[in-house]
This record gives structure tokens, C-alpha cells and sequence, in this order.
């Protein structure tokens, strides 16, 4: 028998990375008697190995929990997410299957950017908020403090607040009542036609695809034919049930309720993320409006060490795509580094947990180019191309404007801080928006900056100002014209494709000297003068020379008449012409990668 919607909730929890989501969410299956004391572990729902080891959390878990109040037994489906920006989008999906939300925020670390920026994320969505203070059992807590800050920068009554301890469970009990009172009933209609919203999916082996929903409207039941109202299909459910935290099948779903179901689907590209499920005899209306699709921001090149593992790793790609809808790649050619796929991430993390997975789940040695993000020409005829790379770029002739992904970035800093931050932001070409403060110790630097000077080491840098105080949030406002030039790199007089890049006019000629500089280390001398060159269009901007490797020829020469040592000479020199004119130079791999790892 489904629960009524009066006693479900349906709520998550959001908080800045390591502000304790995942130990909180332990708590709650403790407290409920989900798990018992002898089974829980340390981030019960972080199932992956890679979640365990780094301590974050990657993907959203949800898990349906039962808790008696006041008599009463009430559902409560509680969704974990990510904390980190590169996430985001997974943090947006799960606020749209709930109706409130626990913000959580660390008693003595306080209000990090990503407290805010998912804090407004879930006011846009509508969703009740419960604010949180977690952690209060730390000698160095400042829970008065902090509340102050989520005050000014979240604008929260500091009455509501609620004070807990994921580690030791103080105000757990407390928290759950909170969420009974505070957080509204699901408003679905049981007896309506089904209407269930699609938020996330997995690939099985053994059942094929596992479709997460969230019921709306209506009910469904095994046997019961569905349809897809976006992609058209239709299926027969074979299995379903809720999560607990392990999958555990039911007879029904309900409206308000949150589960899974399996319907004999081969492939997971037929799930679309945000898709609408309903009756495929009596169908609903109108579709759920669904989600934005999530677009990638920060592209780079994945290669086989092996050329002969190119389609092991095709495969393996593959497989990833099932599980992580916002990871793209298409298949592309390298000079210098043979065949391999052209791969979309959300931003750096997201980069670097891909090729780790990759590395563990597959045994794959793989070389990864250097990041870089989409940009957009306006042609003279008025046609708009997305590029992908530099290997796109158009002719200069065809070109009327050439945009930039721009990002509006919030640093939260120590005020002292402010003035390195501020000469950072600037030599990036950075944009002063405004600055507030949290208090006299803390505050926001807000700036709007070209996406390119954000992803290679903005991170690392602002930790290094702030000595490990400052964290970091940004958002995608759009593309946005800039003085943007294709550098070419011609070793030799030869153009060398897979070292372009697209940079800005002002950086050209640094950024070329500094790839030169490590060519030269890196290509072995010959036995004539190598040129290394960078150039914009026809115009030579740096140049670099590899010096000619020095044979005596005269060695055997020994006194007698130095006609003899001129005409070796004269012959070394026509020699060293000849093969300079026909001479190949060979470009090593390790140069290559010496020059995209960083080229910063």
C-alpha cells in the first residue's frame, strides 16, 4: 500500500564540499533504524571507490527512509549531492524532485561560496529551506558566528537555524522533526493519469537501465505499459521499487513518491534525463517541463599511449556516457599523437575523475591534452560556429567576430586577502562586479572573467593567496567578443596542428615564447639548424633555434697544409645546406606532451 502524500517529504541535502552532507545522511539512516549500528560505515551512500578515497561526493544518492513522529509514520526520500561546482548540474536535478532542503553549513569554516550558490539555487527552485549549522561538537566551533554569516549572506532567521553533529548525532532527532514540519507535502493527485519525472539513470549488466523518477501524479505498477513523451518509446515495467539504500522492489509507486524501475531497456541513451514517464493507454497532458541540458565547458583530448587500445578505449567511453549524461566525445586525429577522442567536461574535476575512472575501471595508459573551452566565431555571412579546438578555427579572412565563454566568479576570502586577489583577477582580465561583506574578517569578491583564464591553475592560485582560506563559485553568463587569435607553432617551417591554440592578443607572445622554450628541451638537436617558430596568420611573434650538432671532420687531420682542412669544411657546409632543405625533424612524443600538459 503507497504512503499518502500527507505523510511523504521529499527533501535533500546541500552544503560546500566537506561540509559534512554525506555524514549527516549516515546519521539519518542510523537514526531511523535504515541501518543498523553494525552495518553502517563511513559515507554509507558514497558507493563509488573513487568517492570513498577523495572523500566528496560525485554523484546524487538517493535513499527512502521511514521515521514515526508523533504517532504518525511518515516517507521521507532524502537525496545526497555533490558539493563541488563542477557538479552543479547534479545538485540542479535533485532540487527538482524535492520540496525543501537542508542547507548545511560548517560551524567553523562558516559560509563557503558553494553555500551560497547552491542556497540560491534552491530558493530559485521554490524548495523550503532548513538551515543548518553542522559540526558543533568541534572545540573550535563558532556556531554564533557563523550564524551571523548565513544571516547576511543567505539572509536566514537566525531562530530558524538548526544546530547538529553529523559525526555524534547530536540534534539528528531534532532535524527530522524539522523536516516534518517545515518541509510542504508532495502536491501530486494519486487518482490523476501517471505523470513521473525522470532524474537520473544507471546501466546494469543484468537488468539493463535503472530509471530514477519521482512520481507526480498518479501511480505506476509492474506489467504496467509506460511511455517516454519525449523520446516516443514505450515499454512493459519489469521491475520497480525504492532505494533503502539498496534497491528494494515494490508493488507501486504512488504520487509524491520517489523509486526506480527497470523495463527491459538495452540502451541508455533512449532515457533522457528530465523526461516525462506517463500511461501509455491513458497518457497525461502536458509533459513535465525537464531539465536545461547540461552543456560542457572545458574540452580536452584523450589518446592511447597504445594506438592499438583505441577501441578499448571507444568502448570504454562508451560506458562511461551510460552513467555521466553531461560527458560527450567524438572521435579525432592528432599529429602527434595518432588517434583518439575529442572529450567535453563540466570543468576540471569532473576532467580529472573521468580519466580516473578510466584508468581504474578499463586498465587504460592514456595521455590527456591540455584543457581548453568551446568558443564561438561570427562569420561575414552571418553564420555562428561553435569551436571546439583550434583545429576549427576558420580562415582570418571569413571572421567578423570571435567570442569567449564568460563566467561570473565568486571568491570568498579573508579580507586581508582582497588587494593580491584583486592584482589576480585583473592580470587574468577580470572585471570587477562588486564586494560584500560577511563580516570584518570575511568577504565576497565577486568578478566577471573569460572562462580560459579560470580552468588551468585559478584554484591552486587563489588557495596560495589565501593560504587555504579562500574557496571559489562560478556560473556561465555566455560568450562575449574578445581580441582572440589562432597561434600556430611551425617547427622547421612546418606547421605542427596538434600544438595550436587559441589565445588572446595581449598573452600571444608570452604564451608562444613559453611553448617554444619547452620544445627546445624537449626535440633532440640534428645535424642541422632546427627553427621553432610561433606565429599568428603570417606575422612571426617568438622564434627559437636548436643549434646544429657539431661533427670534427678534420679530426683526422693532422699538421700538413690547411688546404686540406677548407675543402672538409667546404664540404660539411654543402652538406649541412642540402639537409636542411630536405631534412625531416622528427617531433617526439614526450614534446608533445611536455608542451599540452600546461602550456601556462
Amino acid at each position: 500500500m503507497p504512503t499518502p502524500t500527507a505523510n511523504i517529504r521529499n527533501f535533500c541535502i546541500i552544503a560546500h564540499i566537506d561540509h559534512g552532507k554525506s555524514t549527516l545522511a549516515d546519521q539519518f539512516l542510523l537514526k531511523t533504524g535504515t541501518i543498523s549500528e553494525r552495518d553502517i560505515k563511513a559515507q554509507t551512500l558514497d558507493s563509488m571507490d573513487l568517492e570513498r578515497e577523495r572523500g566528496i561526493t560525485i554523484r546524487m544518492h538517493p535513499v527512502t527512509i521511514y521515521h514515526e513522529y508523533k504517532g504518525i509514520r511518515y516517507e521521507l526520500n532524502l537525496i545526497d549531492t555533490p558539493g563541488h561546482v563542477d557538479f552543479n548540474y547534479e545538485v540542479s536535478r535533485s532540487l527538482a524532485a524535492c520540496e525543501g532542503a537542508i542547507l548545511l553549513a560548517d560551524a567553523f569554516q562558516g559560509v563557503q561560496a558553494q553555500t551560497v550558490a547552491n542556497g540560491f539555487l534552491a530558493m530559485d527552485a521554490g524548495l523550503k529551506i532548513i538551515p543548518t549549522l553542522n559540526k558543533i561538537d568541534l572545540p573550535h566551533a563558532r556556531p554564533d558566528f557563523v550564524i551571523g554569516e548565513m544571516e547576511t549572506a543567505l539572509m536566514t532567521n537566525p531562530d530558524e537555524v538548526m544546530r547538529v553533529s553529523g559525526k555524534t548525532g547530536i540534534g539528528v532527532e531534532d532535524l527530522l522533526a524539522a523536516v516534518i514540519d517545515r518541509v510542504p507535502q508532495p502536491a501530486g493527485d494519486p487518482t490523476a493519469p501517471t505523470k513521473a519525472l525522470i532524474y537520473n539513470s544507471h546501466f546494469d549488466t543484468y537488468k539493463g537501465v535503472v530509471v530514477y523518477i519521482r512520481m507526480i501524479d498518479g501511480n505506476i505498477k509492474p506489467g504496467q505499459k509506460i511511455k517516454f513523451m519525449r523520446a516516443g518509446r514505450e515499454y512493459a515495467i519489469t521491475e520497480m521499487g525504492q532505494f533503502r539504500p539498496d534497491m528494494v522492489k515494490c508493488d507501486e509507486l504512488s504520487a509524491g513518491q520517489v523509486g526506480y524501475f527497470t523495463a527491459n531497456i538495452k540502451n541508455i541513451e533512449y532515457v533522457g534525463i528530465g523526461d516525462t514517464v506517463t500511461d501509455a493507454v491513458n497518457p497525461t497532458a502536458e509533459p513535465l517541463a525537464g531539465y536545461k541540458e547540461p552543456k560542457p565547458m572545458v574540452y580536452s583530448g584523450l589518446f592511447p599511449v597504445n594506438n592499438n587500445e583505441f577501441e578499448d578505449l571507444r568502448e570504454a567511453l562508451g560506458k562511461l556516457k551510460l552513467n555521466d549524461s553531461s560527458f560527450t566525445f567524438t572521435p579525432e586525429v592528432s599529429d602527434g599523437l595518432g588517434f583518439g577522442f575529442r572529450c567535453g567536461f563540466l570543468g576540471m574535476l569532473h576532467r580529472e575523475i573521468i580519466q580516473q575512472r578510466l584508468e581504474r575501471e578499463s586498465e587504460l595508459n592514456l595521455v590527456q591534452t591540455a584543457p581548453n573551452v568551446s568558443f564561438e566565431v561570427l562569420k561575414k555571412n552571418g553564420e555562428l560556429v561553435t569551436l571546439h579546438g583550434p583545429q576549427d578555427v576558420p580562415d582570418g579572412g571569413v571572421i567578423e567576430e570571435f567570442r569567449e565563454p564568460i563566467v561570473r566568479i565568486s571568491f570568498l576570502i579573508p579580507a586581508a586577502n582582497i588587494g593580491a586577489m584583486m592584482g589576480m583577477c585583473t592580470d587574468r582580465r577580470g572585471t570587477f562586479v562588486r564586494t560584500e561583506y560577511l563580516s570584518q574578517l570575511r568577504v565576497i569578491l565577486v568578478y566577471e572573467m573569460p572562462l580560459a583564464e579560470v580552468i588551468y591553475d585559478l584554484y591552486d592560485k587563489l588557495k596560495s593567496v589565501t593560504h587555504g582560506y579562500g574557496t571559489m563559485d562560478y556560473e556561465v553568463l555566455g560568450y562575449r567578443g574578445a581580441d582572440l587569435v589562432k597561434m600556430d607553432i611551425l617547427v622547421h617551417g612546418q606547421k605542427v596542428d596538434a600544438l595550436s591554440v587559441i589565445v588572446h592578443r595581449s598573452n600571444a607572445e608570452r604564451r608562444g615564447r613559453a611553448i617554444l622554450k619547452k620544445l627546445r628541451e624537449e626535440i633532440d638537436r640534428h645535424l642541422f639548424e632546427v627553427s621553432l617558430q610561433a606565429a599568428i596568420g603570417a606575422r612571426i611573434i617568438a622564434r627559437e633555434t636548436i643549434a646544429a650538432m657539431r661533427k670534427n671532420v678534420t679530426a683526422k687531420c693532422y699538421g700538413g697544409d690547411i688546404t686540406r682542412k677548407r675543402k672538409l669544411w667546404s664540404k660539411q657546409a654543402e652538406g649541412k645546406k642540402r639537409m636542411k632543405q630536405i631534412g625531416q625533424v622528427e617531433v617526439p612524443q614526450e614534446a608533445f606532451l611536455a608542451v599540452l600538459e600546461q602550456d601556462e
